[in-house]
C-alpha cells in the first residue's frame, strides 16, 4: 500500500507513534510518505520506502494567524495525485482530520477517492475537541473519517460521552519497539548517576500542568526519608522553574538531577528502579510503557488508560490522583526489599510484551486493508 501519514512531527507521544509506525510499515514493505511542517524527531533515516514532504505556510499580512489547514489540505491533494498514495492516516482528529477531509473532497472533484483513517491520541479530544469553539469541528472530523481508531478504552469512552459519533471506534493501543530495549550498558554507567546505595527514581514528560510534576517532587521526597535516592527528571516545559524552587525549598536539590531533552532515555531507564507517573489525565501513559519495556515498576494514578498499562500490583500500583501518601506508600513497598523489587522489574518488562509493535501494527494494516475493501465496494 502507499500510505500518507499526517501527524505533529514532535517529541509528544502521537508524534514519536505516528513516526515509529510509518517505519515498521516501511519495513513490511508499504510505500509511507509522512506529511508535515517538519520532519519528525524520530525520522532518522529516510529511504526507497520512506518520503518525508513539508508543509508550507506562505505568511499573508492579511491573515493574523496563518492557515495551516488550508496549506496542508493543498499539500495533502498534491501528494496524493504525484504518489498516487492510497490511503491517508491522519493522527489526531484537529487539524489534521479535518484538513485531510477537505483535500479528500477536492480530490473527489477529479475523481480520485482517498480514504482517511483517524488515530485519536487524547489532547484532541480531552482538552481542544471538547473546547465549546471547536466541538463542531471535532464532531464532523470523526464522524466524516472512513475509519477511527483511539489508543485506549478509556479514550473510546471519553470520545462517545463528549461527542455525537456515528462512527464506529476501534481501540488499537500505543505500542514500542521492544528490541530497542535490550539494553546492555555497564554498572559503571549507573555509577554516574547515583552510589550503588541509592535507589534511581526517574519521571519523564514535558512538564506540564497536568503531568502534577510537583506530586513526582512530594513523592520522591517522602522516599528518600526512608531509602537513599536520586531523582531523575527528563523533559522540559512550562512547570521547570516551579519544581526547581519546590526542590530548593524541601532541601533536595542535590538529589535531583534535570537532564532535560535528553537522547539518552535508554540508558536512564537501564539503571532506574521506579518511574512515577502520577497525572492529572493521560490518554494512555507511552512514558509508563517506555519504563515498563525497560524493567521498570511504574507508580502512577489511575486516571485515563493508565490502568490499561499499568497493571495493579503487577507492574507496579495505581492511587488516586493527588493522593501522594498512598504513592509514597507504594513506592517503598517496592522499593524497601530487594526481592520484591526484582519481582516488580521482571513483571514490568513481561507486562510491555503485550504492546510490541510486531503485535499492534498487524492491527493497523488490517484496518487499512478493510477501509480500501469498503470504498471498492462504494
Amino acid at each position: 500500500m502507499k500510505i500518507g501519514i499526517v501527524c505533529y512531527p514532535t517529541f509528544g507521544g502521537s508524534g514519536v507513534v505516528a513516526t515509529e509506525l510509518g517505519i515498521e510499515l516501511s519495513k513490511r514493505g508499504h510505500e509511507i510518505h509522512f506529511i508535515t511542517y517538519n520532519q519528525p524527531v524520530r525520522l532518522e533515516l529516510l529511504s526507497n520506502n520512506v518520503h518525508y514532504h513539508e508543509v508550507n505556510v506562505p505568511e499573508y499580512p492579511l491573515f493574523h494567524y496563518q492557515p495551516y489547514e488550508l496549506a496542508l489540505s493543498s499539500k495533502l491533494v498534491d501528494m496524493v495525485k504525484l504518489h498516487k498514495i492510497e490511503i491517508l492516516h491522519v493522527h489526531y482528529a484537529i487539524p489534521h482530520a479535518y484538513a485531510a477531509y477537505m483535500a479528500k473532497k477536492m480530490l473527489q472533484e477529479e475523481g480520485i477517492y482517498v480514504p482517511i483513517v483517524t488515530t485519536l491520541h487524547g489532547t484532541d479530544i480531552t482538552l481542544v475537541g471538547s473546547h465549546p469553539f471547536y466541538k463542531p469541528a471535532v464532531t464532523f472530523s470523526i464522524n466524516k473519517s472512513d475509519a477511527v481508531t483511539a489508543v485506549s478504552s478509556s479514550l473510546k469512552e471519553d470520545t462517545l460521552r463528549l461527542f455525537d459519533i456515528k462512527n464506529e471506534i476501534h481501540v488499537v493501543p500505543n505500542f514500542i519497539d521492544l528490541e530497542k530495549y535490550n539494553h546492555n550498558f555497564t554498572d559503571c554507567q549507573r555509577g554516574m548517576m547515583a552510589n550503588d546505595s541509592e535507589k534511581i527514581i526517574t519521571h519523564i514528560s514535558n512538564l506540564r500542568p497536568v503531568k502534577r510534576v510537583q506530586d513526582v517532587i512530594s513523592v520522591f521526597y517522602n522516599i528518600q526519608k526512608e531509602i537513599p535516592a536520586k531523582l531523575m527528571f527528563i523533559g522540559e516545559g512550562p512547570e521547570k522553574e516551579n519544581i526547581e524552587l519546590q526542590c530548593q525549598e524541601l532541601g533536595i536539590l542535590d538529589k535531583v538531577i534535570f537532564f532535560g531533552r535528553s537522547n539518552e532515555i535508554d540508558k536512564i531507564l537501564c539503571f532506574s528502579d521506579l518511574f512515577l507517573l502520577p497525572s492529572q489525565t493521560e490518554s494512555f501513559g507511552l512514558a509508563a510503557l517506555e519504563a515498563m519495556a525497560s524493567g521498570v515498576p511504574v507508580i502512577s494514578s489511575n486516571t485515563g488508560g493508565i490502568p490499561e498499562v499499568n497493571k495493579q500490583g503487577v507492574s507496579g500500583y495505581l492511587s488516586d490522583v493527588g493522593d501522594i501518601d498512598d504513592m509514597t506508600t507504594n513506592a517503598l513497598h517496592i522499593l524497601s526489599d530487594d526481592t520484591r523489587l526484582k519481582t516488580f522489574k521482571e513483571n514490568a518488562r513481561s507486562e510491555s510484551l503485550k504492546f510490541d509493535l510486531h503485535a499492534i501494527v498487524p492491527q493497523y494494516e488490517a484496518i487499512y486493508e478493510d477501509t480500501l475493501t469498503k470504498c471498492l465496494v462504494l
